[in-house]
C-alpha cells in the first residue's frame, strides 16, 4: 500500500514539474554561430542575422562558439541585446582547445543562458582596454585577488560602468558576480576548470556533441517563464557568414579603411587635375564613400581624420606652390600623426598597422617628389602653346615696305614691324607681340645676340 502511494506521489510530482517547467520540443536544430577574432560591427551583424535565421527555422538552441581577444564596446552591447531578447536559449561555448573569451567575450559568456568551455581554454581580463593599458601581471592573479587598477576619473567611470554591467548579467543568469566584477576591475582570468569550480560557467565539454548532451534537461528562463531543454535528438547546423558580412568585415578593418580613404583622396585630386578623365574620379569617389562608411561604424578620433586631410592638402599644395619642401614635409608629418591616432582604441585588431602608415607615408612622399620634379623641370622648357609660344619663333618675310609688312610664322600670316632693310624671303625672329602685330628682328642679328649671351 505504501509503495502504491509513493508511486502516485512520484507521478504527481513529475506531472507538476512538467506543467511548471515546459519542455522545448525535442525535434529541431541547434544553430551554431562562430565568433573567431576581434568583435566588431561585422561580428554583431553576423550574429544578428544568425539569430534571425534561428527564429525562422524554429531552432531549439543557439550555440555561439567563442574564440576572441575582445572587441568594441558598442558591438559587444549590440550582441548582448540580441541574446537577452532572444526567444531561443543561447549557449556561449569557448572552443576549441586553446581558445579564449577575453574582455568582450567574457561579457557575452555571462549574458548567455548557458556558459560552457573546452578544456584548455580561458576567459576573463574584461577591463575596458580602449580607455587605457591593461594592468600589469602583478595587479591580478588567476583568482582575481589583485588590487583594482588605478586610473583617472574617466577611466574609473568606464571601469565602474563595465563592472556594474557584468554584475547585472551575472545576477540575471545566477553566476558568480564577485568574480565577474574582479575580471573587470583587476583583469582576472580563469581556466575552464577554475571557471566551473567558481560557478562562472555550467559546463566543461570537449566538443559540440558533448555540450549538447550535457545541456539535456537543464532549465532556463525567458521572459519570466522557466523551461526545460531537451536536446537528445537535436541536429547541429552551422550558419556561416554570408558575402555581405564578409565584405563588411573587410572594409571595417582599420587598415583597409585607411587605404580606401587614401585611394579616394588621390583619385579625386587626380580627377580635379585632369577634368574629364572620369576613371580616377569614379574610383576615388566610391573608395572615399566606402571608407567613410567604415569610419562611421568604427571608434574614430576625428582629430586623426582632420590631420590626415590636412596632410594630404599640404602635400598637394607643395606640388602647386613649391616651398622647398616645407609644405610637403609638414603634410607627411601631419598624415603620419593622423593615421596613428585615427582610431580611438588600444585594441590591436582595431588599430592601423605601423608598417601600413610607413608605406603610405613613403608612397605619398614619393608621389610628392615626383610631381615636384616634373613641375620644376617644366620651368626650364620652352613654351609650346599660347601667345607666348611665338616669342623666339622663326618666320619668313612675305612682303616688306619701310619697316612694316607681313611675315609667315607657324603656317599663319601675321602683320609685323621691324628693321627697314628687310626684304621678302628673309628669315626673322619674333621678339614681341603687340595685339595682332609682331615685332621682328633679322635672324642673323638675333643669333649673334644669343651667342654673346
Amino acid at each position: 500500500m505504501m509503495l502504491r502511494w509513493l508511486a502516485l506521489l512520484a507521478a504527481a510530482a513529475t506531472a507538476f514539474l512538467f506543467l511548471t517547467f515546459p519542455v522545448r520540443a525535442s525535434a529541431g536544430e541547434a544553430i551554431v554561430l562562430r565568433v573567431d577574432g576581434a568583435i566588431g560591427p561585422a561580428t554583431a551583424a553576423y550574429l544578428s542575422d544568425g539569430f534571425e535565421q534561428a527564429q525562422e527555422a524554429d531552432a531549439a538552441l543557439v550555440v555561439i562558439m567563442l574564440d576572441t581577444p575582445g572587441g568594441l564596446d558598442n558591438s559587444m552591447r549590440a550582441i548582448i541585446r540580441e541574446i537577452l531578447a532572444s526567444p531561443i536559449p543561447v549557449a556561449a561555448y569557448v572552443h576549441p582547445s586553446g581558445a579564449r573569451a577575453a574582455s568582450a567575450g567574457t561579457f557575452i559568456l555571462y549574458a548567455s543562458h548557458f556558459a560552457a568551455m573546452t578544456p584548455g581554454t580561458n576567459l576573463g581580463a574584461a577591463t575596458p582596454v580602449q580607455i587605457g593599458a591593461m594592468p600589469s601581471s602583478d595587479q591580478a592573479d588567476e583568482d582575481g585577488e589583485g588590487e583594482p587598477i588605478p586610473g583617472q576619473a574617466l577611466e574609473r567611470k568606464a571601469v565602474n560602468d563595465a563592472a556594474a554591467y557584468i554584475r547585472s548579467l551575472a545576477e540575471m543568469r545566477g553566476r558568480n558576480g564577485d568574480w565577474a566584477e574582479r575580471a573587470v576591475r583587476s583583469a582576472a582570468s580563469l581556466s575552464a576548470q577554475g571557471a566551473l569550480e567558481r560557478s562562472v560557467i555550467e559546463i566543461v565539454a570537449p566538443d559540440i556533441a558533448s555540450l549538447i548532451s550535457q545541456l539535456d534537461g537543464r532549465q532556463y528562463t525567458i521572459n519570466g517563464e522557466t523551461f526545460t531543454l531537451e536536446t537528445t535528438v537535436l541536429s547541429v547546423r552551422e550558419i556561416e557568414q554570408d558575402w555581405v558580412t564578409r565584405i563588411l568585415a573587410t572594409i571595417t578593418d582599420p587598415n583597409i579603411a585607411l587605404i580606401l580613404m587614401m585611394i579616394g583622396f588621390y583619385g579625386l585630386i587626380f580627377e580635379f587635375l585632369n577634368p574629364g578623365a572620369l576613371v580616377p574620379g569614379t574610383i576615388g569617389a566610391i573608395s572615399l564613400l566606402v571608407g567613410l562608411y567604415a569610419l562611421a561604424v568604427l571608434p574614430v578620433d576625428f582629430v586623426g581624420v582632420a590631420l590626415i586631410v590636412l596632410g594630404v592638402g599640404l602635400m598637394v599644395a607643395e606640388a602647386f606652390a613649391p616651398s622647398f619642401g616645407v609644405l610637403g614635409i609638414g603634410g607627411v608629418v601631419s598624415f603620419v600623426l593622423g593615421a596613428t591616432v585615427l582610431f580611438d582604441t588600444d585594441l590591436p585588431d582595431f588599430r592601423v598597422d605601423p608598417s601600413l602608415i610607413a608605406a603610405l607615408s613613403v608612397f605619398s612622399a614619393g608621389l610628392l617628389i615626383l610631381v615636384s620634379r616634373v613641375g620644376l623641370r617644366s620651368f626650364g622648357r620652352r613654351i609650346v602653346s599660347g601667345a607666348e609660344e611665338l616669342l623666339g619663333a622663326s618666320g619668313t618675310v612675305l612682303d616688306w615696305d619701310n619697316g612694316k609688312g607681313h611675315v609667315f610664322v607657324h603656317s599663319e600670316r601675321w602683320n609685323a614691324s621691324g628693321p627697314s632693310e628687310l626684304k621678302p624671303d628673309d628669315r626673322v625672329v619674333i621678339e614681341a607681340m603687340n595685339g595682332l602685330s609682331l615685332s621682328v628682328a633679322r635672324q642673323e642679328e638675333a643669333d649673334k645676340v644669343t651667342k654673346r649671351k
